[in-house]
């Protein structure tokens, strides 16, 4: 690349870091020589796929000399279905980061705020500092990483674009409750865009949670972003998506590329919500995996942060990227808190029965040393 066209960046890429993801598997084998690793970073369905979505996934191997449909009419309609909303009220993404990064290129200009809580999932920030807009950080409570409301709501300028809310929040598994979220929503002022983003929602428990799609259709100016990452156990082949507003979703659309969405995903997805036996035997494996890590943990002195998700956090009272480092030598993936914003912790995906105990047991060694 030529120094004038370099010369040309914005300068707020500068400050832009690539997003680095869970170390893959193959790379601790490599670097440690070891075969046998248990990856509990990336908060994905240890269950893996539903066999449904597997066969339509098969079925249409012979068809990948096609492009995809661009406009993923027939999984947009089953969504529409699903939520009892209008077809124009979906839009299906690559992963629910290509929702998040749309969202920002559609209606970020330079200097626009963009209030999110911190700890929280950095493609916010990211999806901001792209758009030469400013992020406006709001810390959640301390320990309990709760979301402080007013002070999300005393964040917010004449000058807010978007306000994120992460339910159940990433990295720390804590939730906004309904009557956190109604209060939030009768004060917003209404040139705010809000985003909930519930890639986690169908691993929620609690009663008193609040579902981003009831406010969409109590018509408040909100986009509900999820995933069939998690749960639904399709990380690989990247589906998200949005239901909001329709003519929000209208001008994103506008900047959205035309096959954004592959043919396998579009299919898997499709088959996926329906299958109501993986989606039960994905929440117990889950509910048990949970317990049964927070029961270890105790056992050797340590509190969890209370999770509605599929991964748990705790403060070590150590230095978090030294037992980071030390799990990965004996073969144990997890996720350094200091990498997620939260110094001294560790964040683990709930995996299987198997799983959590290498965990534990290879934790206990090195904790206790």
């Amino acid at each position: 690349m030529s120094a004038e066209i370099l010369k040309n960046v914005r300068k707020n890429l500068a400050a832009i870091q690539p997003y680095t993801p869970g170390k893959p598997m193959a790379d601790v084998k490599r670097e440690f020589g070891l075969t046998d690793v248990v990856k509990l970073a990336s908060n994905e369905n240890p269950l893996g796929p539903s066999k449904k979505a597997q066969e339509a996934i098969a079925a249409a191997l012979t068809e990948l000399n096609r492009y995809p449909d661009g406009g993923a009419v027939d999984l947009k309609a089953k969504l529409a279905a699903k939520f009892d909303v209008a077809t124009t009220e979906v839009l299906v993404g690559n992963g629910s980061d290509d929702c998040i990064k749309l969202i920002s290129e559609t209606f970020l200009n330079e200097g626009d705020e963009v209030v999110m809580a911190t700890p929280s999932f950095s493609q916010y920030w990211f999806g901001t500092q792209l758009m030469a807009g400013k992020p406006v950080m709001v810390e959640l409570t301390p320990k309990t990483f709760e979301y402080d409301m007013d002070a999300m709501l005393g964040a917010i300028t004449a000058q807010t674009k978007i306000v994120y809310l992460c339910s159940p929040n990433n990295p720390t598994g804590t939730y906004i409750t309904e009557e956190q979220m109604a209060h939030f929503m009768k004060s917003v002022p209404k040139h705010v865009l809000v985003i909930i983003d519930e890639a986690y929602h169908e691993y929620v428990e609690a009663s008193d949670y609040a579902n981003g799609i009831d406010y969409l259709k109590a018509g408040h100016n909100v986009i509900v972003l999820r995933t069939f990452s998690k749960l639904f156990a399709l990380a690989g082949l990247r589906v998200g998506y949005a239901i909001g507003p329709a003519a929000v979703l209208a001008e994103i659309n506008r900047v959205r590329e035309p096959f954004n969405v592959n043919m396998l995903g579009q299919v898997g997805a499709i088959a996926a919500i329906d299958d109501v036996e993986h989606i039960e035997a994905s929440r117990r494996l889950n509910r048990a995996g949970f317990e049964q890590l927070q029961a270890g943990l105790a056992r050797l002195g340590y509190d969890v942060v209370p999770s509605q998700t599929n991964f748990l956090l705790f403060d070590t009272g150590r230095n978090d990227k030294e037992l980071f480092e030390e799990l990965l030598r004996v073969g144990v993936i997890v996720r350094s808190g200091t990498a997620l914003g939260c110094p001294g912790y560790l964040r683990v995906s709930i995996g299987t029965e198997a799983e959590n105990e290498a965990f534990l047991t290879a934790f206990a060694r090195i904790a206790t040393r």
